[in-house]
């Protein structure tokens, strides 16, 4: 008796549903036969980045360069002029990016708190586009930096309404690699690794091999 209970309800929940109808069609069809909406895998993004390589070598480069080269310039108040200390840090960042032809980076402007947010908008875009300006003078290619963007006063290092210095700057940061696909990227890291193992393995000549070498000295 409980059974055929069972069974009618069972019965009369389908009635209600027609062939057309998700809950028909489903419980009919074999297990998988319903096709993606399209957001499937979306939440497994990161993870497939991550897998590439993508993210994970994007990462330990930008971690390099924040570690073997200062990222940061400072500058005057409302001034977008380079001095001659921001000059020898971005050299130094030329010489740096220079070595990976396959990076692609992005500067960042920023300000200090004093005036308005638009105006200081404008102006960090103007101190980022002062450094991409200078970095191309090195020989950097303009299409390896990626992007110039502004976060004007809105990311100040010290929180403080009146001037400061330490707020007023632009950050290179690595942004990626020239090309996006995933095989290239393997390839592209792969010759980053190569032409470093090649240059770690010439020896280091001594200072007294230099002087006997060159007729140096004094």
């Amino acid at each position: 008796m409980k059974y055929l209970m069972t069974t009618a309800i069972a019965a009369a929940a389908l009635a209600g549903c027609t062939p057309t109808d998700p809950t028909f069609s489903g419980f009919y069809s074999e297990a998988g036969s319903q096709t993606d909406s399209g957001d499937f895998g979306n939440a497994t993004m990161n993870n497939m980045l991550v897998q590439s390589g993508q993210q994970d070598y994007t990462i330990n480069l930008a971690r390099r360069f924040a570690s073997e080269v200062n990222s940061t310039v400072n500058f005057a108040f409302n001034s977008t002029v380079l001095d001659a200390d921001a000059r020898t840090t971005l050299l130094r960042q030329a010489d740096w990016i220079r070595q990976f032809p396959e990076v692609r980076f992005r500067v960042y402007g920023h300000t200090d708190l004093v005036g308005s947010q638009a105006y200081n908008r404008s102006l960090g875009l103007r101190r980022a586009q002062a450094v991409v300006a200078f970095l191309t003078s090195q020989g950097i290619d303009r299409n390896r930096l990626e992007a110039v963007a502004s976060f004007g006063e809105t990311r100040p290092v010290v929180e403080t309404e009146n001037r400061e210095r330490r707020n007023r700057r632009t950050v290179t940061e690595v942004s990626g690699f020239v090309e996006n696909d995933p095989m290239l990227l393997n390839g592209k890291y792969a010759q980053v690794i190569f032409r470093e193992y090649v240059v770690s393995a010439v020896p280091q000549r001594t200072v007294s091999e230099t002087a006997i070498t060159t007729g140096g000295g004094g």
